[in-house]
């Protein structure tokens, strides 16, 4: 059982090649992206059961007693092979008094704790009083995984304190991994808290944020690359809102009118994957800087196959416009329409130039980040290992 707090993290996601493409059988390749959510659960003796998420200045409790009789109710139905049911939804719901008023962050946010707080209670035993801190440097709702990383630290803070999996963090470790079997238990887990935040989720990002590094998904098959090389990059949010669901039909209605013409684009981004794969793998046994252009070379083509496909934007035009005249590629990631790109940064890439770069992308009104891709997947930190941003927002909660 939890004697002490526990801090953890999981990582972000992007796509890197096989947007939309995946869609129909092709292979994409996702990415851990090194901005992380960070939870700290807590031992408390004050009989409340504690949530604070910061982000979105949203601060919940109950008494563990009321938790205990749901759990009562729920018992039977909760479980890591289940669907979160419509019933056990709805009975959350009035429980926490979620109306239409709550964001819908908020809301999922509560109910994907809920839910595998009353879960994984019900199935390893009694989770004691905790509170529970969760602080993200991953802006929401911008198809980067935010709410799978959420799912994952929940996840595994929740099974450590119960006892369902170890607490690996020895006194001279300062960032541990838990092994293989229980990273699969906590994916599992994860799984169902993004299926109540999704509906039906692929699976993909809560795969990335406990795996972390490079996984590729076709055709609902989800393999993790063995080896793979952290690669810098320049993140860029063009804060233009999309529906992916319109993007992804938009996409079907020209397969279906143009067969001949749209099919060899899918099959050369499926390529395009498989080649990306090939030379990070190359990358990973022998590091060299002759494989840059390679990665710059596929970056460029995909993108151009993404316009083609009818996901582009003029905002993301505009990023691999002000970024190519820097000397750097870019791509969109995700759905398109607007969303988030990546610019691949070479390990020699003059510092001057990106910052120039960031202003450049910022001055047209969009968010930057210098981050990586390849990043590790959940794990426990010790409070040395923190950076001060971090320990600064556990200290206050």
């Amino acid at each position: 059982m939890l004697a002490k707090p526990l801090t953890l993290s999981a990582p972000g996601k992007a796509i890197l090649h096989g947007e939309h493409a995946v869609v129909h059988g092709k292979a994409a390749l996702a990415v851990a992206l090194n901005l992380r959510t960070f939870l700290q659960i807590r031992p408390s003796n004050n009989g409340k059961v504690l949530i604070c998420l910061p982000n979105i200045g949203t601060s919940l409790n109950w008494e563990a007693v009321r938790l205990r009789t749901l759990l009562t109710a729920f018992s039977d139905g909760l479980d890591e092979s289940k669907c979160p049911s419509p019933e056990q939804m709805d009975a959350l719901k009035e429980f926490a008094g979620i109306t239409t008023g709550l964001s819908a962050t908020e809301s999922l946010g509560t109910l994907a704790f809920l839910y595998l707080y009353l879960s994984i209670s019900a199935k390893y035993g009694q989770i004691p009083s905790v509170e529970i801190v969760v602080w993200s440097e991953l802006p929401t709702g911008a198809g980067l995984g935010s709410s799978a990383a959420y799912s994952v630290c929940l996840a595994a803070a929740l099974l450590t304190a119960c006892g369902a999996i170890g607490c690996p963090l020895e006194e001279e470790k300062s960032i541990v991994r838990w092994p293989e079997e229980e990273l699969d238990l906590i994916n599992r887990w994860a799984f169902r808290g993004e299926q109540v935040i999704h509906g039906k989720p692929s699976g993909v990002d809560n795969s990335v944020a406990t795996w972390g590094g490079v996984l590729r998904f076709q055709s609902g098959k989800i393999t993790s690359l063995k080896r793979v090389p952290t690669l810098m990059i320049l993140l860029t949010n063009t804060k233009v809102s999309r529906s992916t669901k319109i993007l992804v039909a938009g996409v079907k209605d020209k397969i279906l009118k143009f067969p001949a013409i749209m099919n060899p684009v899918l099959a050369s981004i499926d390529a395009i994957s498989h080649e990306c794969e090939s030379v990070l793998e190359a990358m990973a046994v022998s590091p060299s800087q002759d494989y840059y252009p390679v990665l710059e070379e596929l970056f460029d083509i995909n993108q151009h196959h993404l316009n083609v496909i009818g996901v582009g934007h003029p905002s993301l035009d505009s990023v691999c416009r002000v970024t190519a005249t820097h000397g750097l590629h870019s791509k969109l990631t995700g759905a398109g329409g607007g969303g988030c790109a990546i610019t691949l940064l070479r390990p020699d890439t003059d510092p001057l130039m990106v910052e120039a770069a960031r202003q450049d992308l910022s001055a047209c009104g969009f968010e930057c980040w210098e981050t990586s891709i390849g990043a590790p997947g959940i794990c426990l930190h010790s409070l040395s290992s923190l950076k001060a941003e971090v320990l600064h927002v556990f200290n206050e909660v």
